[in-house]
């Protein structure tokens, strides 16, 4: 598998955050952006591509196209930070067998079905599934907005937005 040094999930993909503090942080030299909905839109690929901090590659796929492009052994020196806006779009890359060891929550804000989940983060009921779901399968699901910000473990969160939604 290729070195995903942060997947995460903020519905923002390239802003701020991204570009003065994770990118930098983790020292990561390109960016993976999965949303099948970006990817068919080729402004807004533009424009994330522009968005991206210098020297940075940026590469947008569909979550099926992603799955397949990070289980290729990784290229040394790479370091990776793929982004998604939606947790579902991490448990659909899980479930399709990329071995994601861990997913941070950033941004998500509230719009349509989604519901205050943690801090800044709101999620669906669809999410919370995705979220249920990679917790099952053995990848650490936690919050943090910032790497210099303490990371919050999601499982008290994820138990009651479950029992919210009825799930």
């Amino acid at each position: 598998m290729r070195n995903v040094v942060l997947a995460r999930v903020d519905d923002r993909l390239i802003h701020g955050e991204v570009v003065t503090a994770w990118t930098p942080t983790m020292r990561a030299n390109k960016i993976i952006i999965v949303d099948d909905e970006v990817v068919k839109d080729k402004f807004n690929v533009r424009v994330v591509k522009a968005l991206a901090p210098a020297g940075t590659k940026v590469i947008v796929y569909s979550v099926e196209k992603a799955a397949e492009k990070l289980m290729v052994p990784g290229v040394e020196g790479e370091r990776i930070i793929v982004l998604t806006k939606t947790p579902t779009s991490f448990a659909r890359l899980v479930e399709a067998g990329v071995p994601l060891k861990e997913v941070n929550l950033g941004g998500a804000g509230i719009r349509g079905e989604r519901k205050p989940f943690i801090n800044n983060v709101a999620l669906s009921p669809e999410e919370v599934k995705s979220c249920d779901y990679m917790k099952r399968n053995g990848v650490r699901v936690y919050y943090q907005l910032v790497p210099e910000q303490g990371i919050i473990e999601i499982d008290e969160a994820l138990e009651k937005a479950k029992a919210a939604f009825g799930i």
